[in-house]
């Protein structure tokens, strides 16, 4: 009786291989903000809220708080992105899913000629945090108790600043750690929001510190 002749083991070994297909990578924020800023039609703050969905929180965070987060003395001219900040973050607390402010602020240009340099600046912000972050527990920080404890944060911190001395820079901590937390929550990195934190609440035991102090001297005047 002949013989079957053999099985080719290769041809074998290589029908049971399966394709690996690459995995597809999530875009990076700042492409997804890049390709907001190059796509056609009006750059407003409602089609920014639209792109990052529950993510527009912490964007609007970032560009409310950005110019106080700056280490310099405003004499209480940034108290009006302040007081924003308290009434958005109070939405995250009572549970809203979805930014909500007045249409005439949604229909507002932020990309235009006055305010290229602020959607720029945060295009650039978000690469250079990109450079080292990278997402990190993130579903920590998307479950609706973290995202009420990411609004009463955000809260705490923007009273504090609003309530620093004026031209004494001490609002600068606050607001500071308002933008690292709130660049955390957007990129998903447990870590970055972590080091927000302690930036935050370092300054608010600077400015309650420095009020005490100033209560006391006046008390022994």
């Amino acid at each position: 009786m002949a013989r079957a002749p053999p099985r080719d083991r290769v041809g074998r070994a290589g029908a049971g291989r399966r394709t690996l297909r690459p995995v597809e990578q999530p875009d990076l924020v700042s492409d997804q903000l890049e390709g907001w800023l190059r796509s056609p039609g009006p750059k407003t703050l409602g089609s920014l809220i639209a792109l990052f969905g529950e993510k527009s929180f912490a964007v609007v965070f970032v560009l409310l708080l950005a110019v106080p987060a700056l280490p310099l003395p405003t004499g209480g001219a940034t108290h009006v992105f302040e007081v924003i900040a308290m009434l958005v973050a109070l939405q995250l607390i009572v549970g809203r899913r979805q930014i909500w402010l007045p249409a005439r602020w949604c229909r507002r240009e932020i990309a235009g000629e006055s305010g290229g340099r602020l959607t720029n600046g945060l295009l650039k912000l978000i690469r250079w945090f990109e450079r080292f972050s990278r997402p990190r527990l993130g579903v920590l920080l998307r479950q609706r108790p973290s995202r009420a404890v990411f609004g009463a944060i955000v809260l705490a911190f923007s009273v504090t600043a609003f309530v620093a001395p004026p031209f004494s820079g001490l609002d600068t901590l606050p607001a500071l750690g308002v933008v690292v937390l709130s660049l955390g929550v957007l990129l998903e990195d447990v870590v970055l929001a972590a080091v927000g934190v302690v930036i935050g609440a370092l300054g608010a035991v600077l400015v309650i510190g420095l009020g005490s102090i100033v209560v006391r001297w006046i008390s022994h005047l």
